[in-house]
């Protein structure tokens, strides 16, 4: 019998450093899609409140371990159990690089057609874009600091991706 290697989704592929910018591999012990069932948005809210430290985060924002994921759905970063939702575990669905350093937004703009300027998207902003030909989806995580999460299958691609634009920034 084969003894199989648990490996993450960027094993071998990060951490990278050029210029002033860095990307690291982020391991969330457990991504979680919540989707409240019709009518029970404000109870399962309340049920997170509790359990997770934050209820539902307004669309295109993040608020604690509660991310916005989309229409009627949200991503939660820890263990929960609740009810009146569609809860399902997505944690090893999901590539999730941070991308920080004083040229991390400058990199992205050569990577996603949305304005990720810190003027226009503040800390726990989140955007569903597009990152070369992947969904992804972007979150302000501080001044010079972003999360990237892609589905697992892209994460080569997330990758490549993003050193080849970060040499380029660097080599500018």
């Amino acid at each position: 019998m084969a003894d199989l290697i648990a490996l993450t989704p960027c094993a071998g592929l990060l951490p990278l450093a050029h210029g002033r910018v860095e990307a690291v591999e982020v391991l969330p012990v457990r991504l979680t899609s919540v989707a409240p069932f019709a009518g029970q948005e404000a109870a399962v809210s309340a049920q997170l409140e509790a359990q997770a430290g934050a209820g539902f985060a307004a669309p295109n924002r993040r608020s604690g371990a509660v991310t916005w994921f989309g229409h009627g759905t949200w991503m939660v970063a820890v263990d929960v159990v609740l009810g009146g939702a569609a809860v399902t575990d997505q944690s090893d669905a999901f590539a999730v690089v941070q991308m920080s350093g004083a040229r991390a937004e400058d990199v992205l703009a050569r990577l996603v057609p949305v304005d990720l300027r810190g003027k226009v998207f503040k800390t726990n902003h989140v955007a569903k874009t597009m990152l070369g030909h992947m969904a992804v989806t972007v979150i302000r995580t501080g001044p010079d600091s972003f999360e990237i999460m892609a589905m697992r299958s892209m994460a080569k691609t997330l990758v490549h991706d993003i050193e080849v634009a970060m040499r380029a920034v660097a080599f500018r």
